[in-house]
């Protein structure tokens, strides 16, 4: 800090360039000095502010808690100022109701710095807190894209009165929104709320490192894209390679990119409850955070721990909201204990001061493991660090292959789902509700031709007036008796959430609720008395309430079973199947491997690597009547392939990430008639019906285009066609693919 009491910038002497902090609010630049009592502010900090006090659109990317939050407030905040902002101006979004709550203080703080005021509204806030933004409207509004629209479509807002005063949209975690259906939601709001201003508003988006920062500022700025400034600030950050710069796969030879920092080790402990084991027996004192890729296998560690007499808290998706803020909050204030999560700790929710972070088996992607090694690491002297317990030979090959693909500097490039005609769907009725009426030549203007919610979405709009979810009264379209039917309970709720939970059971404890469950723990047949396993904690089942969908425990001293039906398509991406395959043929990542870890994989690689990878290929082998094409193109592509070659492949089958089973009577003259028929055309996968209904607001669709959009988010033709390119070998024989 300089002696005046200023921050210390690189501003010179005399005449020279005036430092880029000057031109932040002198109160803002006060508090930042005196009440935070920062020397400096970061270089991502520093960087924004000339873009966001400019107006632009900007994409900011830091590693997690690289200050993002600040580094689009200060700016704004000063904006808001020079420029006499009034009402509502700024709105905060974020994907997590968790995540808004655990910002809403911060943000509140920094902006009463200025005499401004920051409020919270999502699904858990009251309705007297609600009535108060109404009325009193705050200068910025954290909330999310769901409710954003409940304002929007909602009898109780005026929503042109709370929302005409919008300047700048600060969406965090962005590309957790532009990875899914959500992304497509969240577009086609802000399109619609630039309707509400008049004007538009600039967006800004936070993020950890994407493999593709360029293509999601172009996303983010929606219809106008092309049309306005925007600019990804990462000062520092090594970005990944641009796009021509690299193979199918998206990776970069290692010379080109330095080691990513932080202190990595891999380990193979064959168990959970080995797993268990050592998580209680080692780093004793420090506070641990263990990140679980499903609900039931942080449910059966955090039962392992607490059996051990470790001070353990869970925290998933299907826990009730009070048992996780319990959880979250003992865990911030506590030091010698463990957390147990799914990825409901991967985004930037405050846990308090990591020593550990703890992978039991492997993340999917390396974005997502960014975001779990960067929870630690925070406090000054201390580095970035991740433990990874593999429990199966084949989650020790997945994490080696993660590994190896973080050690290169490679990010999966983040993607929208294509063609999401069941949002094109709720948006047309969302806009009607919104406006109580819409003309019928005019409807498109609603998004200012943003695709796919242009007039290419006519079929849709016909389907949806034919089948009575839209009424036609001499060229006015007006909400109908079929949308009231399906989507109308609760004023229309149901609309504002682009994606469909599987159904559960709320659990109960007296009157205190636990969680949910899956029906099906309800409904199976099992020896002895029913019991849960919820929190962590055994539970006995007293009573089933079958139309409410409660269930009622009480405490039990062991047992139980969790269990979760996950939607989605699942399956590992080309280029992290592709990495597992360079393992098998020899690569190790660049961390620590213990000797479990380095005898398993040893192990592999004599005994399954020749007869499941070649270097010069792919390979077809045959063990009995199993026959098997080992591919290790990614679930998506091997769907795609399968549906390709009908004439060589077991219909019967479901695809795998690694193979496809071929016909048990296969010759190479058949598969050389196969391949040859293919040619550059390239068969969408097949469908099954239970995913078209997990597809939200797919009966407001036509079935032939809730089909399409299925099979088209199931397909992966570049990868798919890269396998098609390698020769191919059967096992024994040669034949040319």
């Amino acid at each position: 800090m300089a002696e005046d009491g200023n921050l210390v910038g690189d501003t010179a002497n005399g005449d020279g360039p005036a430092d880029v902090l000057d031109r932040l609010d002198p109160v803002v630049l006060h508090h930042i000095v005196n009440t935070l009592g920062w020397p400096d502010l970061r270089p991502l900090q520093r960087a924004a502010i000339t873009p966001l006090m400019g107006g632009e659109d900007a994409v900011l990317l830091a590693p997690t808690a690289g200050g993002k939050t600040e580094a689009a407030c200060f700016p704004l905040l000063s904006a808001m100022t020079e420029q006499k902002w009034t009402g509502t101006s700024v709105l905060y979004l974020c994907p997590l109701k968790a995540l808004l709550n655990n910002l809403v203080g911060r943000v509140d703080a920094y902006a009463q710095w200025l005499g401004r005021r920051a409020a919270l509204w999502h699904g858990d806030t009251k309705e007297s807190q609600r009535q108060r933004i109404r009325t009193e409207a705050p200068d910025i509004l954290l909330t999310t894209p769901e409710s954003l629209e409940a304002m929007l479509i909602g009898v109780k807002t005026d929503h042109a009165r709370l929302l005409s005063g919008v300047r700048a949209v600060v969406v965090d975690e962005v590309h957790a929104f532009a990875g899914d259906d959500r992304g497509w939601h969240l577009l086609a709001v802000l399109e619609r709320l630039e309707r509400v201003t008049g004007r538009p508003i600039q967006r800004i988006g936070l993020s950890a490192t994407v493999g593709n920062p360029e293509q999601l500022l172009h996303w983010l700025q929606g219809a106008g894209a092309g049309s306005r400034t925007g600019q990804v600030v990462a000062p520092g950050l090594q970005l990944p390679p641009a796009p021509g710069a690299t193979g199918h796969d998206g990776t970069a030879p290692a010379s080109q990119l330095p080691k990513p920092a932080g202190e990595v080790e891999l380990d193979y402990v064959g168990s959970l409850d080995n797993a268990a084991k050592l998580i209680a027996a080692l780093h004793r004192g420090d506070k641990r955070l263990v990140f679980c890729d499903s609900r039931a296998q942080v449910e059966q560690l955090g039962a392992a721990l607490r059996a051990r007499e470790v001070t353990v808290f869970l925290s998933h998706a299907s826990l009730s909201v009070d048992e996780r803020t319990r959880s979250e909050q003992a865990f911030a204030e506590a030091r010698d204990c463990v957390i147990v999560s799914t990825s409901t700790l991967e985004l930037g929710i405050d846990v308090g001061d990591l020593d550990r972070v703890i992978q039991v088996d492997s993340p999917a992607s390396v974005a997502s493991f960014l975001q779990r090694i960067g929870r630690t690491g925070r406090r000054s002297g201390t580095v970035r660090n991740c433990l990874f317990l593999t429990t199966r030979k084949d989650t020790l090959l997945q994490a080696a292959g993660l590994l190896l693909l973080w050690s290169r500097g490679w990010v999966e490039p983040v993607l929208p789902p294509p063609e999401p005609r069941h949002l094109v769907a709720q948006q047309l009725l969302a806009v009607t509700l919104q406006q109580h009426k819409l003309g019928d030549h005019l409807w498109d203007r609603q998004w200012n031709g943003l695709a796919p919610f242009d007039r290419s979405a006519a079929p849709i709009l016909r389907h949806l007036t034919e089948e009575g979810f839209l009424d036609d009264d001499g060229g006015l379209l007006f909400v109908g008796p079929e949308a009231e039917r399906r989507f109308g309970r609760r004023h229309f709720i149901e609309l504002t959430a682009s994606f469909t939970a599987p159904p559960q059971f709320t659990v109960l404890s007296g009157r205190t609720e636990i969680g949910r469950t899956d029906p099906s723990v309800l409904t199976e047949e099992r020896p002895g008395p029913r019991r849960l396993l919820l929190g962590g904690r055994s539970w006995q089942v007293t009573y089933i309430d079958w139309l409410r969908k409660r269930v009622f425990v009480e405490p039990a001293d062991g047992g139980g079973i969790a269990k979760w039906m996950n939607g989605g398509i699942a399956g590992l991406s080309y280029a992290l199947t592709r990495a597992m395959r360079e393992v098998l043929l020899g690569a190790d990542p660049p961390v620590s491997l213990t000797r479990r870890a380095e005898a398993c994989l040893a192990e592999q690689r004599e005994s399954d690597a020749p007869d499941t990878v070649h270097l010069d290929g792919t390979l077809i082998t045959r063990v009995g009547s199993d026959v098997r094409w080992w591919t290790w193109a990614g679930y998506r592509a091997n769907a795609t392939l399968g549906a390709t070659l009908q004439s060589v492949t077991d219909p019967l089958q479901r695809p795998t990430d690694c193979w496809l089973r071929l016909r048990e009577d296969l010759t190479p003259a058949d598969w050389r008639a196969a391949r040859e028929s293919v040619g550059e055309s390239l068969v969408l996968p097949d469908v099954d019906q239970r995913a078209v209904r997990g597809l939200k607001f797919s009966a407001a669709l036509p079935e032939r285009l809730a089909v399409a959009t299925v099979a088209a988010r199931l397909a992966d033709f570049e990868s798919a066609r890269a396998v098609l390119s390698e020769p191919v070998r059967l096992v024994g024989r040669s034949c040319s693919g």
